[in-house]
């Protein structure tokens, strides 16, 4: 089987986000997690900066996790999967502009297809950049795209629901309609999972938004999120932080009754072995 080009596969997931339903991004931390979430049938595969640093032993949120390390977990999943990836991209790895477009360069270099800017600052007393400033950096980024030639999916990311803002819906929806004004191509508001801010966002952001699920247990359903008009679920780190909670609940049987049950829900070894050898030769 002839693996697609990037252009290819950067085109299919233009159109996904042009379409009329909502389509599931899985998000993935390595190329193992990525195999499984191929396997399993989605059209496009996300990654999870967070997962990619909770599997180094790194905390998420404090840029703990460097670019040269989120571009090497990105191109190690491009290269597991014949699927459009979306590489989760941070806050572009930098103050200046120079740093957006060179981690723009970096991420189409990695294979993927999708890349993501966030405003969140890094600076603890002003969480987020001036909008001003947020807005060129999304100019930055959609620049360096251009001018590589191939299409990638721009997504712009606003953090207000996420570092305590006093009126984040508002903020939000000023913010995405500014981002995509700025040649955005998704635009992404992390933290919502009530039907009417969603609702709100929908209806008030002129562009495909990308909804996070799976953060809890009452989060909406794919149903429910497609009849608001979401464009794009995704998953953020909750399937890395599952896999993380399965870990501590098997060592705790381990460590506590001194038993092995878990062993029935395992993959076998000879299954996984098929599965990424089989993998390894199409790619």
């Amino acid at each position: 089987m002839t693996k697609r080009t990037q252009i290819q596969k950067a085109e299919e997931f233009q159109a996904l986000h042009a379409g009329e339903a909502a389509f599931l991004m899985p998000n993935a931390w390595d190329a193992g997690s990525a195999i499984l979430l191929a396997q399993a049938g989605f059209d496009a595969i996300g990654t999870t900066s967070a997962g990619i640093a909770f599997s180094k032993g790194l905390a998420d949120y404090t840029n703990s996790l460097s670019r040269d390390d989120n571009m090497a977990a990105i191109a190690q999943i491009c290269a597991a999967v014949d699927l459009p990836v979306s590489g989760d991209t941070e806050s572009g790895y930098g103050p200046h502009l120079r740093d957006v477009e060179e981690t723009m360069v970096q991420t189409i270099k990695t294979g993927a297809v999708g890349a993501s800017i966030e405003d969140y600052s890094g600076n603890p007393t002003t969480c987020l950049y001036d909008i001003e400033e947020a807005v060129d950096r999304v100019r930055a980024a959609v620049a360096a795209i251009e001018a590589s030639g191939i299409p990638i999916v721009l997504t712009a990311r606003v953090e207000c629901f996420l570092v305590g803002h006093e009126n984040p819906l508002p903020e939000a929806i000023k913010r995405l309609n500014r981002y995509r004004e700025a040649g955005a191509h998704c635009l992404f508001a992390p933290g919502p999972k009530d039907k009417d801010t969603i609702a709100t966002l929908v209806s008030e952001v002129d562009g495909p938004l990308n909804i996070v699920a799976g953060l809890s247990s009452d989060a909406l359903s794919v149903e429910e999120l497609d009849n608001l008009g979401v464009r794009r679920i995704s998953t953020g780190g909750s399937l890395a932080r599952t896999c993380l909670a399965t870990l501590r609940e098997i060592t705790t049987e381990i460590t506590t009754a001194g038993t092995f049950s878990f062993a029935a829900r395992a993959i076998p070894d000879a299954e996984l072995s098929r599965l990424f050898s089989k993998v390894r030769k199409e790619h």
